[in-house]
């Protein structure tokens, strides 16, 4: 059986614990490895490692730390299939998702390259005769990173990628369930050349490992990606230590369908956004507002195209909708959808677990579609991640950016509608931190900020040239060549 270890300070090590727990593939049950799983004391060896290593990677040009995001990207591009695979096998999603997920990689390797020169400051005109003034970035220090299993090489990339072109040091606490790609990952790290304690890589579960991260007062930065229960318990402890976080914890998301809008084209984009990923994305549809004008329409094209989803194994690629990454997020599921019956929602298809043939030997769920759902429903306002999507039927675009806008979470939002006027309306006031026009919930692109507003995050963005204001401190430098003593904001005239 392989053997998961952890890599610290250039080496790869299993915890001294003794203990590994099994990672299975959640489309067969069959068990593909087993994990290190780590201790705090695991956790302070890392941070010792990178600690020391920093000292030195702060000195590098940034230029010159980029090199070696540029090989990073050629590696990835290289093993782009074999990655994939991986993926595949260990979390579950269908093939073709898995080798865009890695092209996302790919695509963030290359573009935080380019931030190598570009990590821009300012210079602006000083107040005073003989002075030049001018702010630049300087690396936090050291980056505790804690990710999420349902797209395990993606938020990575969107994390490691620009805290180590700004001159930090990195330790990683990926998610249980997909060890393995972590570990390929880690591995391309050191090939393209990362000298070694710049990134250490920690097994084990949040209640051990993450805690011993957020408690660690030698990391100095917490970038979460995960649910919004423990987000909050992150940001409370971390911030009583006076730590830097940044958290990305899901969304309710919802796809806007108005009565001017091309309804072909949005079933499109709802299937996608609500089942693709079997819905484990944090962006993923899960609310469908419709006027009501074309409710019946929409709903019966839905239910045609849901009827022809192939559930299966990832790795077929015939198959459209893989299996949920475990048993308990297969029981949360099913618990949802009993709730929103007793509701008083209207089932129109799923609603089961998935028990025959092959099928029974994994995670699966039945692509799930509600009707008549009021906003207040539970099953409209609480994350279900799963392959569930609510209909909710509304009478304008006024009381559609209002049902959108009463959830407690804000990362994207939908519209479709062929008015331009409502298109700027939607874009202005859907209260959310993407905002789709004709297009699903799904799809962010690397060059541009990824989060949200309200309880989907805490202001701070993944991805684009606002990942590095994470990773990055401002300093403001003041260079005096008068050859005599000038007194700031006093009125010397």
């Amino acid at each position: 059986m392989k053997q998961y270890v952890n890599y610290i300070n250039g080496e790869w090590i299993a915890s001294a614990s003794g203990k590994f727990l099994p990672n299975t593939n959640p489309a067969t049950g069959e068990v593909l490895a087993e994990v290190t799983q780590s201790t705090a004391e695991d956790v302070d060896r890392a941070v010792q490692a990178a600690r020391q290593a920093q000292k030195a990677w702060r000195l590098v040009p940034a230029p010159e730390r980029a090199e070696v995001l540029y090989k990073v990207g050629l590696l990835l591009k290289e093993r782009k299939e074999q990655l994939a695979q991986i993926l595949t096998s260990e979390m579950g999603k269908v093939i073709e998702e898995a080798r865009g997920e890695v092209q996302e990689a790919i695509d963030m390797a290359f573009y935080m390259a380019g931030e190598g020169r570009r990590l821009f400051g300012d210079t602006v005109p000083s107040e005073l005769r003989d002075k030049f003034a001018m702010s630049v970035r300087v690396p936090v220090g050291i980056a505790g990173l804690i990710t999420p299993w349902n797209f395990p090489i993606a938020i990575i990339s969107w994390k490691s990628l620009p805290a180590l072109v700004a001159g930090n040091a990195i330790v990683w606490k990926p998610a249980s369930e997909t060890p393995m790609i972590a570990s390929e990952f880690t591995k391309i790290y050191e090939e393209a050349g990362l000298p070694k304690g710049l990134i250490n890589l920690v097994y084990g579960s949040g209640s051990v490992v993450g805690n011993a991260m957020v408690d660690h007062p030698q990391i100095d930065l917490i970038s979460f990606t995960g649910s919004n229960e423990v987000g909050r318990e992150i940001n409370a402890r971390a911030g009583g230590m006076l730590k830097r976080t940044s958290l990305e914890m899901g969304g309710k998301n919802a796809v806007t369908v108005l009565d001017d809008a091309d309804i072909d084209l949005a079933v499109d984009g709802i299937i996608w956004s609500a089942y693709g990923t079997s819905g484990q994305r944090c962006t993923a549809c899960s609310r469908i507002i419709v006027h009501e004008a074309v409710k019946e329409e929409l709903e019966s094209k839905l239910l045609a195209r849901i009827a022809h989803l192939r559930l299966g194994n990832g790795l077929d690629p015939s198959v459209d909708v893989g299996p949920v990454i475990n048993r308990a997020s297969l029981e949360k599921i099913d618990e949802y959808v009993k709730i929103g019956v007793e509701e008083g929602a209207k089932l129109l298809c799923g609603g089961e677990i998935a028990t025959d043939g092959e099928l029974g030997k994994g995670n699966f769920y039945l692509p799930t579609l509600f009707t008549d759902v009021k906003p207040d429903m539970r099953i409209a306002k609480e994350e279900i991640f799963g392959p569930v999507a609510s209909i909710i039927p509304v009478k304008s675009i006024e009381e559609a950016i209002e049902v959108n806008n009463s959830v407690e979470f804000g990362l994207s939002s939908s519209i479709f509608t062929q008015d331009i006027n409502r298109a700027f309306r939607a874009m202005r006031d859907l209260d959310t931190g993407i905002v789709y026009v004709n297009a699903g919930t799904t799809g962010a692109e690397i060059h541009l900020p990824f989060g949200g507003t309200k309880g989907t995050g805490n202001g701070h963005r993944d991805s684009g040239v606002a990942a590095l204001d994470v990773f990055t401190e401002w300093r403001s430098i003041y260079v005096d060549y008068s050859g005599k003593l000038q007194r700031a904001q006093i009125d010397n005239k």
